[in-house]
């Protein structure tokens, strides 16, 4: 009950990047690689306020389980100021410092030109982005992961139009598709903030509790910072990553995108699972219940990797990866580079489900400085580590990039496996 109406909202998520990677993949490679390449600049900054929601959800979520209604309306109330007020100061600071950032990452010429008109467009719908996660935060926290994904279906909705109106009947091309994010986020965004702002719910955005306290911002940086730090650096990584990719071509970086964008889709049910498992031990953990908590994660666990491993045997046969991957591109060379990506990636895909629901297990717990390793690990050691070995002294090419993304993941899932039998998780962190 909790986990389909997730992957779903997550669906609609990634149908955003997917509706437009379909599109500027008609426009040619140039289009397609300057969104690819810049992507994970929206990222870093996205990642770092998600730790303000992933705290209020924590946290929302242990107080429901502990009847302490009031304590998270006050929170979810400065929450909201923090989000805001970040979201706004980054997007002035991203939109100025976008031409030197593209020069940075190794752009020129066209691909250059489009990534600069698409950045500095896209990064504006971080205030709309924050408002719809905080409400997902709110729902999530008291058990009702259907409204969120609801609200988002009218975003889709309106970005399914727009994009082709933008990109190809008016010839805007990488801004159109950044112009048609920006407005489809403000729609589901209106409506979160009026469902938000309603009397009708004691959990809700209250004017008179908007102003920060010390004892709520104590609580939010200890359970959010790490979170926002842990997921940052994972996307400056991912920003590394880009800029290696884009070393060996427009096509390589086209590809990559396209295997990143459909991997995501395989990825939806394991990260769905994964946050219906933070809702369910944060809860049980509010209300003294932390055997039930850890019944809870296993039987998510053995759930998410079965339904992977079944999934991603299936995916990974050439035939099917090489026919998703046409969707979006029909240049051979990047075809055959994304097909062979997919393939790798959707093989390994269940390790995923190790990962994400041990991720949900502590995040449910307050332990978000443990997750704030794993993920820094797992792009700054694990992922960079294997691609040096691969590229500088097994000369794999391109395949070097694919290979250590597999490798870094399993790994990564592994070692929060072994966390977790150690029981760091059984001390609750949340006051």
């Amino acid at each position: 009950m909790l986990t389909l109406p997730v992957i779903a909202n997550s669906f609609l998520h990634t149908l955003y990047n997917l509706t437009d990677t379909y599109w500027l993949g008609r426009l040619g490679t140039e289009a397609l690689a300057a969104i690819n390449l810049v992507t994970p600049v929206q990222n870093i900054v996205i990642n770092f306020g998600g730790g303000l929601t992933t705290a209020a959800s924590v946290l929302m979520a242990q107080y429901v389980g502990a009847n302490r209604r009031k304590d998270a309306a006050a929170l979810l109330s400065q929450v909201f100021t923090c989000a805001i007020g970040f979201a706004l100061v980054c997007a002035g600071l991203i939109s100025a410092l976008t031409p030197a950032l593209v020069s940075w990452l190794g752009a020129d010429g066209e691909v250059a030109r489009q990534a600069v008109s698409y950045l500095r467009v896209v990064i504006l719908d971080m205030p709309f982005l924050f408002t719809v996660n905080l409400f997902q935060a709110l729902r999530q926290s008291q058990g009702d992961t259907l409204r969120p994904m609801l609200v988002n279906v009218f975003g889709i909705l309106v970005n399914l139009a727009l994009d082709p109106l933008l990109m190809v009947v008016f010839r805007l091309g990488a801004f159109g598709a950044g112009l048609a994010t920006v407005l489809a986020k403000a729609v589901p965004a209106a409506i979160a903030f009026w469902l938000m702002i309603k009397p009708d719910s004691d959990i809700r955005l209250r004017r008179d509790m908007m102003r920060p306290t010390a004892p709520n911002v104590r609580q939010i940086l200890r359970i959010g910072l790490p979170t926002s730090l842990g997921g940052s650096a994972m996307q400056f990584g991912f920003l590394l990553m880009s800029r290696s990719v884009f070393a060996y071509g427009s096509s390589a970086m086209a590809a990559y995108g396209i295997g990143n964008k459909i991997n995501g889709l395989i990825s939806l049910p394991s990260n769905g699972i994964g946050s219906a498992t933070a809702i369910i031990v944060g809860q049980n953990m509010g209300a003294g219940q932390p055997r039930r908590a850890e019944k809870g994660y296993l039987m998510a666990m053995a759930s998410a990797v079965a339904f992977l491993l079944v999934g991603g045997i299936i995916l990974s046969r050439p035939a099917v990866s090489e026919a998703m991957v046409r969707v979006f591109s029909n240049e051979e060379d990047v075809v055959a580079m994304a097909a062979d990506f997919l393939s790798l990636m959707a093989f390994w895909c269940f390790t995923n489900g190790v990962y994400n629901c041990t991720t949900g297990l502590f995040h449910g717990t307050g332990h978000t400085e443990i997750t704030m390793l794993s993920d820094a690990s797992r792009l700054w050691v694990y992922r960079f580590a294997t691609l040096y070995v691969c590229a500088e002294l097994l000369h794999l090419g391109v395949r070097s990039v694919w290979l250590s993304v597999v490798v870094s993941n399993g790994i990564a899932a592994a070692v929060l496996l072994v966390l977790y039998l150690c029981g760091l998780w059984k001390k609750n962190r949340v006051k």
